[in-house]
């Protein structure tokens, strides 16, 4: 068994090695998932469980404390693991640090979404919030739609959009911060949103034709990131169905409304890999919703543990 830190998660990482693992994973048939979660005072424990006929079995587990940023010395408000078993035999191949791989996790799943469904001549992205997986996202999206030469940035804090703005300078990327927010959303060709809000942010009256929306940071049933108007103007993706339908209130209230139903969803990321679905033109709107999940912890676990048993 290894121990895998984050050091060496970023040692063999790339966004393309991370996007191919999850592309990979998705052409095998889909992963039996299990999620347990405890709260006690407003910390929680979220374990989350996947087995991948094929490939690889493993265990997420993670605590979640809000105040821990506040500490003194400032702590990580999620900390966790990631176990990976072997497929055939049974036994921990490796323990992995579960914060690093999260975020190649997420960020790939979305960089998978846009390679699926956004047009590969897109110019503008437009990144909605400015908080750690904002870079990754970023990032992620420019490996696998490099025709993206500039990064718009919103931010409710706007010293923290000019941080990330200057972050991205440094490395050569062009990048302005935004402060209209929906004037943005007119502008971009693909827009990332990674935020806490609870009320929609991305107003699907300023979305114009052709754009992709990444959905990342609505991951409980009251939180929502665009509003009614964006899902059904637009042609709408999951990467899981069974990570999202019941569980994200990105999904959850516009079905409970009426303003969508299950057969408004077009597909998941299975039938977007797999060619069972897509964008059918380039002036149709997509909205993709991130809504994660242990298997893809584990697709990316999977690819990782092999490439630092070759190094």
């Amino acid at each position: 068994m290894r121990i895998i830190t984050g050091d060496d998660i970023r040692s063999v990482c790339s966004w393309p090695m991370a996007v191919e693992a999850l592309r990979a994973g998705h052409l095998l048939a889909p992963a039996d998932l299990r999620d347990s979660l405890v709260e006690n005072a407003g910390r929680k424990m979220l374990v989350r469980t996947a087995w991948i006929a094929g490939l690889a079995s493993g265990v997420k587990a993670v605590t979640i404390y809000p105040d821990n940023p506040g500490a003194n010395p400032p702590l990580p408000s999620v900390q966790g693991q990631v176990l990976l078993f072997d497929e055939a035999r049974g036994d921990v191949v490796a323990v992995l640090e579960g914060v690093d791989l999260t975020a190649w996790k997420t960020a790939g799943d979305s960089a998978l979404g846009s390679s699926c469904l956004s047009r590969p001549d897109i110019r503008i992205m437009l990144m909605v919030g400015a908080g750690s997986m904002a870079r990754p996202l970023i990032d992620a999206h420019c490996s696998v739609r490099p025709s993206l030469d500039r990064v718009l940035v919103w931010n409710r804090n706007q010293a923290r959009a000019e941080n990330l703005v200057q972050s991205l300078a440094d490395d050569g990327i062009t990048a302005e911060v935004v402060t209209d927010l929906d004037a943005a959303v007119a502008r971009a060709d693909l827009i990332s949103s990674a935020t806490m809000s609870t009320e929609p942010l991305i107003h699907g009256a300023a979305l114009k034709p052709g754009a992709h929306v990444d959905l990342v940071g609505a991951y409980t049933p009251s939180m929502r990131e665009a509003d009614d108007a964006a899902l059904t103007r637009a042609q709408l993706f999951v990467d899981s169905l069974a990570t999202t339908v019941g569980h994200i209130g990105e999904v959850m209230i516009p079905l409970a409304s009426g303003a969508i139903t299950k057969a408004d969803i077009q597909g998941d990321m299975h039938d977007l890999v797999q060619g069972k679905a897509g964008r059918r033109s380039d002036d149709e709107i997509t909205v993709f919703k991130n809504g994660g999940g242990a298997h893809l912890d584990v697709m990316i676990a999977h690819a990782v543990a092999k490439a630092v048993a070759a190094r």
